[in-house]
């Protein structure tokens, strides 16, 4: 069942002629909600129909990757290990605990060992540690992931001109893009300081899924508020302001970023 679309009615947005559509991808599992499904869905298919039993990710202590693979784990009965940026810190934080109350292992890289976590070495003494694995990367963004994404477009009846998403990895917005149709065009609001490099992933991203690059997009920088994890009081502002609003909590890490940037644009 695709998540529901709702219209969002704020009178600053209505005096600036903008009609403004809620993909409520939140609701679509209270444990694996949003993207994190999306992105989840053809790798675990993908990992069961070649066998693995058990899958293998990257992220760090507060990750919402990790914490949406390890329930995904536990729902379609796969073994599921999580390497963690970093240094193991007792007691464990809500997210990690999450995990491990699901059934994932955790393991540790530190920092630097943690940048080169794709390189063979890396891979392949993780592979000597837990056995047999089915990768996915961290932030869950592959070409599989992207085809998931892509769906999301069909899902919406509505007429619409842009479609906004915040943006980590940018396999959401990769895939959302390539879903597009006509005129339409996908913004992504990059939630890490100095993304550029976010054009090229979301290239390679598309070609992995599609062969080539598809759909009209492109990348705002403007909206990080200081980087990953990082706010700053105009955007906890704008976020309990929302909320008082429109009922609607928005985290400060991911969607509270676009919302504002969508907003401050709108403007």
């Amino acid at each position: 069942m695709p998540s529901p679309v709702e219209e969002l009615i704020d009178p600053r947005l209505g005096a600036r002629g903008v009609r403004l559509l809620l993909k409520r991808d939140d609701l679509i599992d209270p444990e694996i909600p949003g993207n994190k499904w999306r992105k989840l869905k053809y790798n675990i298919q993908a990992a069961r129909r070649s066998g693995h039993g058990r899958i293998l990710t990257f992220g760090g202590a507060y990750s919402n990757h990790i914490r949406a693979t390890a329930a995904a784990g536990a729902l379609f009965g796969l073994r599921t290990v999580g390497v963690i940026r970093g240094e193991e810190h007792l007691p464990l934080n809500p997210t990690l605990s999450y995990a491990v109350e699901q059934g994932m292992t955790l393991a540790y890289l530190d920092r630097g060992t943690y940048r080169r976590k794709m390189e063979s070495d890396v891979i392949g003494a993780l592979h000597r540690r837990f056995g047999d694995f089915y990768l996915i990367p961290e932030g869950g963004s592959n070409g599989l992931a992207v085809r998931g994404c892509a769906e999301i477009p069909d899902e919406i009846t509505q007429d619409f001109d842009f479609i906004c998403c915040p943006c980590g990895t940018g396999g959401t917005l990769a895939g959302i893009a390539a879903g597009l149709h006509g005129d339409q065009e996908a913004i992504g609001f990059s939630v890490l300081k100095g993304a550029g490099w976010l054009n090229d992933e979301i290239r390679r991203l598309q070609e992995d899924a599609h062969a080539a690059p598809r759909g009209r997009w492109h990348v705002n920088l403007d909206y990080h508020f200081g980087g990953y994890a990082k706010t700053k009081p105009e955007l906890l502002s704008f976020v309990e302001d929302f909320e008082k609003r429109h009922g609607l909590r928005l985290d400060r890490l991911y969607t509270g970023k676009m919302m504002y940037g969508i907003f401050d644009l709108a403007g």
